[in-house]
């Protein structure tokens, strides 16, 4: 069968449906009303190009699969192209004035178009009710001109009751950043199409050096402040000066068939960041940074105890995570926690660690995790396939100080995270080197609940001693097996680690273990 998830106006999305992470079974050709437009091999594709309020007939055929299924694409007000507003698109005119100008006068429910070329700019700014489509062979490149860079506040103060309104945001607090090079603020019902590129050329400026010293963080290539009701599809996202993707307190944020690449060596370069988010699909996606590939957050404690606004009903599904610190991790800034996360049908290759979840006392009791799933999933040459930590020490000033590192059980009080259940099954995992996990509560907070079901772990032949979880005090380990401590129930069914050496299991401070076919 072929699901349908995403239909707009000139492109479309579909997804095959197996339990089979992120490549098909075998290669496919689409047709579209019965002429060949593409051959695929992943369970998630595209066609682009389509024209607006059309019947189509498409087609999904190899050897072992011939479907045929009608779609329908929207109506839309208008498309207007961006070279009759100025544009040139030569990769040297800035181009900035002309593409604001279009987003700015395209009529409501009408849709911007980038023909080939390249498009230097400045930061651009969208408006509701909006589509922009970079088509084939199109390049949006931001300029490596820093000082001409708007730099927004964390927040101002509404002249009539004094209440803070936001606007800038990084690593959990409100500060002042500089204006991301696509942004939109309090709007909604916004699309970005390719197949084109976004590429924020930091390679090229000085935004990934001495960027300390700035006087407001780093942009990012796509911003969303609280918005509502965004979809991206089908483009390919590139060299942010920081975070490639965040959506920020936004809801309804859905990414189809993206591709996000960063150098390994670029810093901060975390491919998609949702933070304080409510329903976020990220389906078909391909990630390879600098940093973690998809890093759920909700702010620190200030954030989190004055919004109280978790990230909530994320669903990550056929996605592939090349390389980066962790595939998917949650945190470190988690100050209204994470709830109710579905990863299925994923493969990370090459990734620090599959499922990393950072957080400490002092991230406060609003930071709770609970109800996490990790099913069908393959990860390939990730050092730790998964780490669930409480004792990170990274990103905040006090992270070496004993309130953090001290081992002793401390109260429970309004700084005490929480984590709740976990469930990871159905997965197959080579070429570990480090741990096949590494989960440590707090004393005081262990973890509720961890199951392993359907679970085969293998280490590599060769491995090089590494850390497991950033922490104070922190030791080099190989080939180290499932280690648990401070987590209250542990199931592990069906449980394979293969490679090992001293204890497959090393466990401490629990209340039940239940081991069943180890």
């Amino acid at each position: 069968m072929v699901k349908t998830l995403y239909c707009g106006a000139s492109s479309a999305c579909f997804e095959l449906e197996n339990k089979l992470p992120y490549y098909a079974p075998a290669q496919f050709t689409v047709c579209l009303n019965g002429k060949e437009v593409s051959k695929h091999d992943t369970n998630v594709f595209s066609i682009f190009g389509l024209d607006p309020d059309t019947d189509y007939e498409v087609t999904v055929c190899n050897d072992e699969m011939n479907e045929k299924f009608s779609i329908h694409t929207k109506s839309e007000t208008c498309v207007v192209n961006v070279k009759d507003f100025g544009a040139k698109g030569d990769g040297v005119t800035d181009d900035t004035v002309p593409i604001q100008t279009a987003v700015h006068f395209v009529p409501r429910g009408g849709r911007v178009f980038f023909p080939a070329g390249t498009y230097l700019t400045l930061p651009i700014a969208l408006r509701s009710h909006t589509t922009i489509e970079f088509a084939e062979g199109v390049t949006l490149l931001g300029s490596t001109d820093r000082e001409r860079y708007p730099i927004l506040p964390g927040y101002v103060l509404d002249c009539h009751d004094f209440k803070e309104v936001h606007y800038g945001v990084f690593e959990g607090y409100a500060v002042d950043m500089y204006q991301s090079l696509i942004c939109a603020e309090y709007a909604e019902d916004i699309t970005i199409i390719g197949p084109g590129t976004v590429d924020g050329n930091a390679q090229n400026g000085d935004w990934w050096q001495h960027f300390t010293e700035f006087p407001a963080s780093r942009p990012r290539l796509l911003f969303f402040n609280r918005c509502k009701d965004v979809t991206i599809h089908g483009i390919h996202a590139c060299n942010a000066a920081a975070w490639q993707l965040h959506p920020y307190f936004t809801k309804n944020f859905n990414l189809y068939d993206v591709f996000v690449s960063a150098p390994k060596i670029s810093p901060n370069t975390d491919a998609m960041d949702p933070e304080s988010c409510d329903y976020v699909n990220i389906i078909g996606c391909r990630f390879s940074v600098g940093d973690d590939c998809i890093a759920i957050k909700s702010g620190k404690i200030e954030l989190g105890k004055q919004f109280k606004q978790p990230a909530d009903h994320h669903t990550i599904r056929n996605c592939l995570m090349a390389f980066g610190h962790g595939a998917i991790t949650l945190g470190s800034e988690i100050g209204a926690g994470v709830t109710n996360l579905n990863v299925e049908q994923c493969y990370f290759k090459g990734t620090d660690r599959g499922l990393r979840i950072k957080t400490r006392r002092g991230r406060g009791e609003y930071s709770v995790i609970e109800n996490v799933e990790f099913d069908n999933i393959r990860m390939e040459d990730v050092l730790t396939p998964i780490v669930i930590n409480m004792w990170y020490n990274k990103c905040d000033p006090d992270g070496d100080s004993e309130y953090v590192w001290s081992r002793e059980h401390l109260p429970v009080d309004d700084r005490t995270p929480h984590l709740g259940s976990f469930a990871f099954t159905n997965m197959v995992c080579t070429g570990a080197q480090v741990a096949a996990c590494y989960i440590d509560g707090l004393p005081e907070a262990p973890v509720d609940s961890v199951k392993f079901e359907n679970v085969d772990i293998q280490f590599a032949e060769e491995c090089t001693p590494s850390v497991p979880a950033m922490m104070t005090f922190e030791k080099k380990v190989s080939k180290m097996g499932l280690y648990l401590d401070n987590v209250k129930d542990i199931k592990l069914k069906n449980v394979t680690v293969e490679g090992y050496e001293g204890d497959v299991i090393i466990a401490d401070h629990y209340e039940k273990l239940d081991v069943d076919e180890m």
